[in-house]
């Protein structure tokens, strides 16, 4: 199946519809998000035998080392005071806890984080030092949330989902808006899948602007729940038994939000896959050559840079987001030990 048939098929149906979401969406979040969340620099990567130009967009460089601070911040910051005053309760492996918790502090808002008790020790730490309360449950994204759920009905608090909610997506769409910006050339953008709120983000702000330029999502192979959806045309969903096996924790959810699902198939161009050891040296040419401290989940899409450059051909100017630095320790040192498994 070539990208261009299976795009073109999607397009002709979807593009434009208004009703999924629109430019003045993304541009409002833009501005409430100014001065909280950092308008991240874009990095040249060398690729060998290869003369377009690829650059890392670092979101490890936010407040929190992930791009989850973008949505976070944009949808608390657009509750009523009676919302606020009753708090916010969210739920995450790791990332989007810390980008609720920051938020939270920031606007004065009491946060409840649902965390994975498999969920790294680090960004457990990070969330509660923000202010916010743990509550842990079992592996499944879907545990997570039923619990939130039971929380949120039983004290009245406001869910802050992680990634299907418009306010979210177009937070996480602003960093769309700054490649444009910083690189009106660029022609493919390089996104991490987990749960579809960067990549749906990323890919309705550009597209809206700039349909030409492609978007390609990059998830693990071991957790490759997006691109069974995205190629089959049907939100598929993922036992936690399964996504788990990925170093990646923060693209381990088990299926794609219903509204991401909409706009990814409206916008996206194609998801693609990469292999644990692929990410893992991936992590270690961001830490050697472009001096960047990435998370696993961050590295995939430079995993698809470097091992799957015939996929994403052809581009003159491409931008790969590095979602995340938040590493635990212990992948970090194996990272540094190349004759190590770091899965």
């Amino acid at each position: 199946m070539t990208t261009t048939k299976h795009n073109d098929s999607i397009r002709h149906k979807m593009t434009g519809n208004p009703s999924l979401m629109t430019l003045d969406e993304f541009r409002s979040a833009q501005q409430r998000i100014k001065g909280v969340t950092l308008h991240t620099p874009l990095v040249r990567l060398q690729v060998p035998d290869h003369s377009g130009n690829i650059f890392i967009k670092p979101e490890g460089l936010q407040p929190i080392g992930s791009f989850k601070l973008r949505g976070a911040y944009n949808k608390i910051a657009q509750l009523s005071d009676a919302d606020r005053q009753r708090g916010v309760i969210a739920y995450s492996s790791g990332n989007h806890a810390q980008g609720v918790a920051y938020a939270a502090q920031a606007l004065g808002v009491k946060a409840i984080i649902i965390m994975p008790s498999t969920a790294p020790e680090t960004k457990k730490r990070a969330t509660a030092a923000l202010g916010a309360e743990i509550v842990e449950v079992g592996p499944s994204s879907s545990e997570r949330r039923q619990k939130a759920e039971e929380l949120a009905s039983e004290f009245g608090y406001v869910i802050v989902p992680p990634y299907d909610d418009r306010a979210i997506i177009a937070g996480q769409g602003t960093c769309g808006l700054e490649i444009l910006a910083d690189l009106p050339g660029v022609d493919l953008v390089l996104c991490p899948v987990g749960g579809g709120g960067l990549v749906s983000g990323v890919a309705t702000a550009i597209k809206l602007i700039k349909p030409e330029v492609r978007i390609i999502g990059v998830e693990p192979e071991l957790a490759a729940d997006a691109q069974e959806s995205f190629r089959s045309g049907n939100l598929a969903t993922w036992p936690a038994e399964l996504t788990t096996r990925t170093m990646a924790d923060g693209l381990r959810t088990q299926s794609i939000g219903n509204l991401n699902f909409e706009l990814i198939r409206a916008y996206v161009d194609d998801i693609i896959t990469v292999q644990e050891e692929e990410i893992a040296e991936s992590m270690r040419t961001l830490l050697y050559q472009a001096r960047l401290t990435p998370e696993p989940s961050g590295a995939v899409t430079t995993a698809a840079a470097l091992f799957h450059l015939e996929e994403l051909l052809p581009f003159r100017n491409a931008v790969a987001i590095m979602s995340g630095g938040n590493v635990e320790p212990d992948i970090l040192q194996k990272i540094c030990q190349p004759h190590q498994r770091a899965g």
